[in-house]
């Protein structure tokens, strides 16, 4: 029995007709490797943190982020890295408690408008507690802190993302330039 269906003037043959046509190639998926997530965070470049003592001025902190393309800067009792984490302060504090609330950078420290209720991994942490802590915190930046407390580095997403497509290179980085989405017009503004 053949299997034919009709649409409009057009046949498809079912599998039943097909016998002579060359099996198509199915291409290999390669799934994700889960070995990755227990990857310590260490194999996740990152830079070294932009520190400020909590009395620096909030326009300090602005200025070294724009400076050296940073969206974190993590503040210490005295402003070195032998001393406690006690704050971060990032571009979205900037927009929320700085512009959204109408102050004045230049005269305020940034311990009134830095996050002190911290989020904080060790070294040794693994991946999978980054992207989780990520993930449910909405975090995009994570402090790595030494087990005395002092800040060593700062994690990002961008790092995660970097990580993840240095491990996926060939599946990645070896797509066609044309992604199959409708380009969009072009913006004035934001």
């Amino acid at each position: 029995m053949t299997d034919i269906s009709k649409v409009g003037d057009v046949a498809f043959f079912g599998r039943g007709d097909e016998g002579y046509f060359e099996e198509e190639s199915k291409p290999q998926v390669r799934g994700f490797d889960a070995r990755l997530l227990q990857e310590p965070i260490s194999v996740v470049s990152t830079r070294a943190p932009l520190l400020f003592s909590e009395d620096a001025s909030t326009s300090a902190a602005m200025k070294a982020m724009q400076s050296e393309h940073s969206g974190v800067v993590l503040i210490t009792r005295d402003g070195s890295a032998q001393s406690p984490l006690v704050g971060i302060f990032t571009e979205r504090d900037i927009l929320l408690r700085v512009i959204n609330r109408g102050r004045n950078p230049a005269e305020t420290p940034l311990s009134e408008i830095m996050s002190d209720r911290l989020e904080v991994l060790q070294s040794d942490a693994r991946l999978a507690w980054v992207l989780n802590m990520m993930s449910v915190g909405g975090f995009r930046h994570v402090p790595i802190v030494s087990s005395r407390g002092y800040p060593v580095g700062v994690v990002s997403v961008r790092d995660i993302v970097e990580f993840l497509v240095s491990s996926f290179p060939k599946e990645i980085l070896n797509l066609p330039p044309d992604f199959g989405i409708r380009r969009s017009l072009p913006r004035e503004g934001a």
